[in-house]
């Protein structure tokens, strides 16, 4: 039977043909001389690609702003009218830091860590939800456009579609898709179905999470399934609508990158860190959110026992470990940091001379010039996620690469080696696997390399993030005709 909620249809009163639904608004606070608070447009993929969309349909976006116990009228920023949904502390530590990043986050990557299953969590998402809807549904202008973003706004497209039944509603889900093996531990999955069911189409990072989704439907809320697609019903048993799920792989802004690598002051400060490591024959690189998904302890286990077999010296290679803050006041995080800080000390103490460094590790986050100069001072990019949605580093590396130099250890449970399959794929949990594909890559010959990088290289600018999000616009827009004629 369906989810039911408590929302009512709404009467049309906003203008916005186009509106994007995010936890974050595409906008950072910024304090100016004059001590008057400003805003900045944030500097990920998402606002890139959306951003010529917004300009071309009077787009609109609706998130929090990023401050607790903070309420704000929505303003017009950089072509885009956005609009701020307030968020109480209480409410960002039970919506966000709770059911979001510690039930949802851990369950979706394959419980690498145990999910906490909290009542008052599970009340607060659906509460903020809802909140998010709502807001939506006031912006939106009759037959609009509304695109729902990410994990922890899983539940806005049914809420919105029974507040404005005439939009046009599609949801894409940044992170994995679990197995309904997995997904059968939430206690709350056949409302977290209906919920994403809500939209017209569903977007996956790969094939198997857009499988998966549909065999839970099936499985747990007894769907009919065919062709990728559900008829939805409503708690009468009458058809409301016909919901879609395919993968749409996210990716990069390519000519940003590219347009940075080729900045003389980037170069020569790619160079500069070479020498300031005293220039190793072999640089090795990883970048990461400080996250245990993302396998940085394995890296660090595989390399170390490189250096304790003493196949590779710290004259020889040396490895940048870019750890960037994440989610500090969840436990998990917490204990990862420890562990990753106790692993880089416990290396550097046995391996360090005065000259060389075995590990620097930066926690630390950088603007994008500076990871592009990272990028092309690094001679190997280790990407060793435990599983990953998609993993937008790794093609940021590759595309970064003009010169088809370089070697990417991929990890096989990315999104990305799905595109990237000239990359050194590995199983990050097989430590003696990882370390010999690591050597592999160091002493990978040039004309090996070059002939790797330039098919990854075609296929990342083939497939940008602006394509990304044209594919998926433009399937909702056929979808909709389909489903109106």
């Amino acid at each position: 039977m369906p989810h039911k909620s408590s929302a009512k249809a709404t009467t049309p009163t906003g203008n916005s043909d186009f509106i994007v639904v995010s936890n974050r608004l595409p906008v950072d606070r910024v304090v100016n001389e004059g001590s008057d608070d400003g805003w900045r447009r944030s500097p990920g993929g998402l606002v890139t690609a959306l951003a010529p969309v917004m300009a071309a349909r009077e787009g609109a976006w609706v998130g929090w702003h990023g401050a607790a116990d903070e309420t704000l009228e929505p303003f017009h920023h950089d072509n885009m009218d956005l609009f701020p949904v307030a968020l109480t502390a209480d409410e960002v530590e039970l919506y966000y830091e709770g059911f979001s990043n510690s039930t949802l986050w851990p369950l979706y990557h394959d419980v690498i860590a145990t999910p906490e299953f909290h009542r008052t969590w599970w009340d607060s998402y659906q509460l903020i939800n809802k909140r998010f809807a709502h807001a939506a549904a006031d912006a939106a202008a009759p037959k609009a456009t509304v695109w729902v973003q990410d994990y922890q706004l899983q539940l806005v497209p049914q809420y919105l579609r029974e507040l404005r039944p005439d939009l046009r509603i599609g949801f894409f889900n940044h992170i994995p898709f679990p197995s309904p093996e997995i997904f059968a531990q939430m206690p709350w999955r056949k409302p977290i179905l209906e919920g994403l069911l809500g939209a017209d189409l569903i977007g996956f990072q790969r094939p198997n999470d857009s499988a998966n989704f549909l065999r839970s439907a099936r499985r747990f809320l007894g769907a009919g399934v065919k062709a990728k697609q559900v008829h939805v019903k409503d708690a009468g048993g009458k058809n409301t609508h016909i919901a879609r799920a395919e993968p749409f792989p996210i990716s990069i802004d390519v000519n940003q990158i590219q347009t940075l690598a080729r900045r003389p002051d980037v170069i020569a400060r790619s160079q500069q860190i070479r020498e300031e490591l005293g220039n190793p024959t072999t640089l090795l690189l990883g970048v990461d959110r400080l996250d245990y998904t993302k396998g940085i302890t394995h890296r660090l286990k595989a390399y170390g026992e490189l250096l304790e077999d003493g196949v590779v010296t710290v004259e020889d290679a040396a490895l940048i470990q870019v750890a960037s803050p994440s989610r500090e006041r969840v436990e998990t995080y917490k204990q990862l940091r420890e562990d990753v800080e106790g692993m880089v000390g416990r290396i550097n103490g046995q391996h360090d001379t005065i000259q060389n460094t075995a590990v620097r590790y930066l926690h630390h986050s950088y603007p994008l010039e500076e990871m592009v100069a990272l990028y092309l001072a690094a001679d190997v990019m280790l990407v060793t996620a435990l599983r990953d949605g998609m993993n937008l580093v790794a093609k940021e590396y590759v595309a970064a690469r003009g010169d088809n130099t370089g070697a990417l250890v991929l990890s096989e449970f990315t999104g990305a080696a799905d595109q990237l399959k000239q990359a050194l794929l590995i199983n990050p949990h097989d430590i003696d696997g990882l370390k010999a594909v690591i050597l592999r890559a160091i002493n990978l010959p040039k004309a090996e390399s070059a002939r790797r990088m330039r098919a990854m290289r075609r296929q990342i600018l083939d497939h940008d993030v602006q394509r990304w999000s044209e594919d998926f616009l433009s399937t909702l827009a056929q979808k909709a005709v389909r489903d109106d004629s």
